[in-house]
């Protein structure tokens, strides 16, 4: 899932960042509210991570008028306000859940996936392509009933493949949507990835879902291969 989020607090918005991208995330930061509701209103996140004590613009007003605008990624609100008139508000604005900082990491994970279950926009619960499932909800992928261990990012890049199953994705695509739009590393690192998940859902039972298509990037095959 592409995640955004939204903190002046540059430490945190750091540690989050590098947190939620081992735990398979893409994560974007952003570092003020006008900065925040600009990302978020120009590029396509699942869930957004947004607090409400923002230079600028505050959390409320940027929620208020993303949802005004008809977005309907998830938003966690973070505050270290704690209250109810406060967590009112949040709701009352438009968010779909609260956590008051100081908050555990492990709780913070935990809701987002709940989150992205819960508001799912337009994806099925379980994928299936022939004999090949993959479940998001519970990071489980299998080839024929046998199940298939990957690590979060392996998961991370197959599941966006899935979503784009049948189409040609390009590298760069990937890049944005499984680490970030401000990824500077070496882009083989794709590749590296491809060829992990390909031997562990193709070359182990003897089949080709997962394509290279010279020059454009990759294919995931719809009947599974």
């Amino acid at each position: 899932m592409r995640v955004l989020v939204v903190e002046d607090e540059r430490r945190l918005a750091l540690a989050l960042q590098r947190g939620l991208q081992a735990e398979g995330f893409s994560v974007d930061v952003a570092h003020d509210g006008p900065q925040g509701l600009w990302m978020a209103s120009e590029h396509d996140y699942d869930l957004i991570v947004l607090d409400i004590m923002l230079p600028g613009l505050n959390g409320y007003r940027v929620c208020a008028r993303l949802r005004a605008a008809g977005n309907e990624s998830g938003i966690l609100m973070l505050t270290a306000k704690d209250g109810e008139y406060d967590e009112a508000e949040a709701l009352d604005t438009g968010a779909d859940d609260f956590l008051s900082k100081p908050f555990s990491y492990l709780v913070l994970v935990a809701r987002l996936r709940a989150l992205g279950r819960r508001t799912g926009r337009r994806r099925p619960e379980v994928m299936t392509f022939g004999d090949l499932v993959l479940d998001p909800a519970r990071h489980a992928c299998s080839r024929a009933g046998t199940e298939i261990r990957l690590t979060a990012r392996e998961f991370a890049v197959l599941e966006y493949l899935a979503r784009r199953a049948g189409e040609v994705v390009s590298k760069r695509e990937i890049l944005e949507q499984v680490w970030d739009s401000a990824f500077d590393g070496d882009p083989n690192v794709v590749e590296v990835h491809i060829s992990a998940v390909r031997r562990k859902i193709d070359a182990a039972f003897g089949r080709v879902a997962l394509e290279t298509v010279r020059g454009a990037g990759y294919r995931l095959a719809a009947d599974g291969g």
